[in-house]
């Protein structure tokens, strides 16, 4: 089963947890290699499959389960990441799994700022020896809310420069979100480069026949 994953390890500039988060959610959308899209979210088993190959976003990630009520969090949280997605990369075009069912973005901003409220966090100062001072967030009270923890990781890597990266891939079929890894990159992954460029050929000789 093709989950996305490969988009991930193939990209040579560094990616940061935040942005591997946020593009890891929103590739929980992707083609089912059928000609349609699938979704890996439709059920409290496939949100707690996830969450567990995820260990960053929770403390004990590995004995999760998740419940009806916190998948329905996830997957509306999604679909506001999803929204944003699709504005980050304008003037281009959306994933073509979003063209025609994108939320307005004032909708899409307040869903994913009401989630990251689930655990509110203030910002601490790290400065060891031989080192430059750090800032990170801490919650400010213990808690392992999954949807704060996706909403804080997207947060960040939409506030952060990595977003001027974000492309929608438009190959045949393909209806993934990547971070462009080269100023030529047109495509999520190689296999998606062949598939474009194949229907371009095929394309080009219809209209020369």
């Amino acid at each position: 089963m093709d989950t996305g994953r490969p988009i991930i390890r193939h990209m040579r500039e560094p990616i940061s947890r935040d942005a591997r988060l946020a593009l890891d959610l929103a590739l929980t959308v992707r083609h089912d290699a059928n000609g349609g899209v699938a979704d890996d979210l439709t059920e409290p088993a496939g949100l707690t499959a996830w969450v567990r190959t995820h260990p960053e976003v929770l403390p004990d990630a590995g004995r999760f389960t998740a419940d009806a009520a916190q998948l329905a969090a996830v997957r509306d949280l999604r679909a506001a990441v999803r929204a944003l997605f699709a504005r980050a990369v304008r003037p281009g075009e959306p994933s073509p799994a979003d063209a025609t069912r994108l939320l307005p973005v004032p909708e899409a901003v307040r869903r994913l700022n009401e989630a990251a409220a689930r655990i509110p966090t203030v910002p601490v100062l790290d400065w060891p020896e031989g080192a430059g001072p750090d800032v990170r967030r801490q919650p400010v009270r213990a808690g392992d809310d999954l949807t704060a923890a996706l909403a804080h990781a997207v947060i960040v890597f939409l506030a952060s420069p990595d977003r001027d990266r974000l492309r929608a891939c438009h190959a045949p079929r393909c209806v993934r979100y990547f971070l462009k890894d080269h100023p030529r990159q047109e495509w999520c992954k190689p296999s998606c480069g062949n598939r474009a460029r194949v229907a371009r050929h095929h394309q080009r000789h219809r209209t020369t026949v």
